[in-house]
């Protein structure tokens, strides 16, 4: 009895322990491969799984997720012959388990020397500044020549990522002098750019400043010119209105040659030649010789005009003559002529202003 305990004891492990070695439970987004007798027979799926112990045994696991894989620094040489370190970064995916445990011996290794090759030679094409600069090439390059390669080891290679490009240490540091030296370059660009417009915003003002003046000064002009034309034009008309005589004439006449000197520019004066005889008619006018009857005496026997005439006749002659007595004696009766002038001015202004009351005060009683 004891014996036949322990043999059904014996019987019973040995049915359990084939049961456990029989039994597989693969977990989810995993692949194992299955071999018989030394060969491939099948590969089995997440969950429950039945194989024949002592013939079938799992030889490799997979994990089917996304894995990554981050290479050492590989020394690359440039174009221009520098030695840059680059790091990359793999994203990979077993997506069939036959062919990787059977297609390449260490799926690892074959990728990461793929890549260094394959790194080197796309950087060989290009400079340190295009590599620097061009990432997104250098990643698409790696990918399409790592997605055609690992096709047939049943892993597909999503990504490839260059995680950092170390250049030689005096390249760094000719670099970050470059870099400043562009940085001080767009700062003195740019200062000078705001002083350009500053002063060209400041020539804008000027310029526009001076027009405004000038049109002031113009309307001005205008205006102060319109003004003397009406002032003219009105004693144009109360001249001719009032039917002024020769005497006010000849006295507002030797009152404006005075004003032809009063210019900045006016270095000489120039003497009208028919002075002498405004001054003559104006002495004549306020003499009293017209009350006196000199005038139509010197008309009926015409010796008054002969002497006039004679007498005009010698001033220009002792004017123009060349001898100097002649010119001292000229310069004494210009300087006569003058003193009488300015006399016969101050009375004929006195007259004026005294026969300008009862005229006014007639008229004002006519026109009432």
């Amino acid at each position: 009895m004891f014996g036949m305990e322990i043999l059904f004891l014996v019987l019973a492990i040995i049915v359990i322990v084939a049961v456990v070695s029989t039994v597989r439970i693969v977990p989810q987004a995993r692949a194992y491969n299955v071999e018989r007798f030394g060969r491939y027979l099948r590969t089995l799926n997440p969950g429950l799984n039945f194989i024949i112990p002592g013939i079938d045994r799992v030889n490799t696991k997979f994990d089917l997720r996304e894995q990554v894989f981050s290479s050492r620094p590989q020394p690359v040489i440039t174009e221009d012959n520098l030695v840059v370190n680059i790091d990359t970064v793999l994203y990979y995916q077993i997506t069939h388990a036959k062919a990787a445990a059977y297609e390449v011996a260490d799926y690892l290794q074959a990728i990461d020397q793929l890549t260094v090759t394959t790194l080197r030679n796309v950087i060989g094409g290009m400079d340190l500044e295009r590599t620097l600069t061009s990432r997104e090439e250098i990643n698409s390059r790696l990918r399409g020549v790592l997605d055609d390669a690992t096709g047939k080891w049943g892993i597909r290679v999503n990504r490839v990522e260059i995680k950092a490009i170390d250049p030689p240490p005096t390249i760094k540091e000719a670099m970050e002098k470059q870099m400043r030296a562009e940085r001080d370059k767009r700062a003195v660009i740019l200062h000078a750019e705001g002083e350009r417009q500053s002063k060209i915003l400041t020539a804008e003002g000027a310029r526009q400043q001076s027009i405004l003046e000038a049109q002031g000064e113009q309307q001005a002009a205008i205006l102060r010119a319109d003004g003397e034309a009406k002032a003219v034009e009105r004693v144009f008309q109360a001249v001719h209105a009032n039917n002024a005589d020769s005497k006010l004439l000849a006295y507002k006449y030797l009152e404006t040659l005075p004003s032809l000197a009063n210019g900045e520019g006016n270095t000489f004066w120039v003497i009208p030649g028919e002075l002498t005889q405004a001054v003559h008619n104006l002495s004549r006018a306020f003499s009293g010789e017209e009350e006196q009857g000199q005038r139509p005496a010197a008309e009926a026997d015409g010796h008054g005009e002969s002497e006039t005439g004679s007498h005009e006749a010698e001033v220009p002659q002792q004017l123009t003559s060349g001898d100097p007595l002649q010119q001292q004696s000229a310069m004494a009766a210009a300087d006569e002529a003058a003193e009488r002038a300015a006399e016969a001015v101050a009375d004929a202004r006195a007259e004026a202003e005294a026969a300008a009351g009862p005229s006014a005060s007639s008229e004002t009683s006519q026109e009432t």
